[in-house]
């Protein structure tokens, strides 16, 4: 089968406008050219793709498929084009950033200088103080964009998924829990839990494994920077949970123990929320796909 995306086109034009007539009209193409580009795309699909007894024309099970096909691949191909277009005008605009993750920071600085390089005339700052309130400053328009793993349903905003990461247990060598295959919720009871200073519905491990369990550390200290973290964990003063792209090189340090929690390993997902409006904006487009691949090459090292 040979698809172009005018097939696709065509697809979501009659899907939306519910007859050839008016599909023909947003397609600037006469509908007898439509109806012979239907006509040989069933051809070569096998099967017929609408039910032209009903009215309006409604898809067949395999139309279906092939409108989720365009609704998926088309925005993509207009979002580009879009971008290509901006590029050449040297269009300008704004991306000021919240952050919903104090770990981020190891691959958003190459991230930004990707998009400066690409998008020099874009205002882009990062908004620290907005960081608790960073949903909230996207929907007043405050900020554009906002890094968070805690995706919630509202109107007008988008949640885009930019890569999965696993969150790590740290503990100094010689630490009772170093030998363990793998650490469980009961192993916390034991220890002082050094973490970021954000409440408690923002650590993954109290989310994922510890609230769930119902398993209280001994003690817990937030800590501001992940570096303090770490001088820490190898002093002796508590143990700590880090996601995988910050523990690229820790994993090679003789201070360090990096164990993952529970036998299966945690998994979370981080995401980029964006006005609706803005999703399709080029530069907005390009750091989004800046912020899917950075992450990835820290995981690998």
């Amino acid at each position: 089968m040979y698809l172009e995306f005018r097939h696709l086109r065509t697809i979501r034009a009659i899907h939306e406008a519910g007859g050839l007539a008016r599909a023909a009209d947003m397609l600037h193409i006469t509908q007898s050219a439509l109806s012979h580009q239907v006509k040989a795309l069933e051809e070569q699909v096998g099967m017929e793709l609408f039910q032209r007894r009903s009215k309006p024309m409604k898809l067949s099970p395999a139309g279906l498929k092939l409108l989720r096909l365009a609704e998926h691949i088309l925005p993509e191909i207009a979002a580009v084009e879009e971008e290509f277009r901006s590029m050449q005008a040297g269009r300008s605009g704004r991306l000021h950033i919240a952050i919903e993750c104090h770990a981020c920071f190891d691959w958003l600085f190459p991230v930004l200088d990707g998009l400066r390089s690409a998008w020099p005339d874009v205002d882009v700052d990062i908004r620290m103080r907005l960081a608790f309130d960073a949903i909230e400053a996207l929907r007043r328009e405050e900020v554009d964009f906002v890094i968070s793993s805690d995706p919630v349903a509202l109107p007008g905003i988008t949640f885009q998924p930019l890569f999965d990461y696993e969150p790590m247990f740290v503990c100094p060598r010689g630490h009772r829990l170093a030998d363990k295959p793998f650490i469980e919720a009961a192993d916390f009871e034991a220890e002082t839990l050094l973490h970021y200073p954000v409440e408690r519905g923002k650590l993954d491990i109290f989310t994922q494994l510890l609230t769930p369990a119902r398993v209280e550390p001994r003690g817990m200290r937030p800590v501001e920077l992940t570096e303090v973290i770490l001088m820490l964990v190898a002093a002796g003063r508590g143990v700590t949970v880090l996601p995988d792209w910050v523990l690229r090189d820790v994993r090679a340090r003789p201070d360090y123990v990096v164990k993952r929690i529970t036998r299966a390993g945690l998994s979370k997902r981080m995401y980029a929320a964006v006005r609706e409006e803005d999703a399709t904006r080029p530069y907005i487009a390009h750091m989004i796909r800046l912020a899917r691949t950075e992450p990835v090459k820290l995981q690998r090292g």
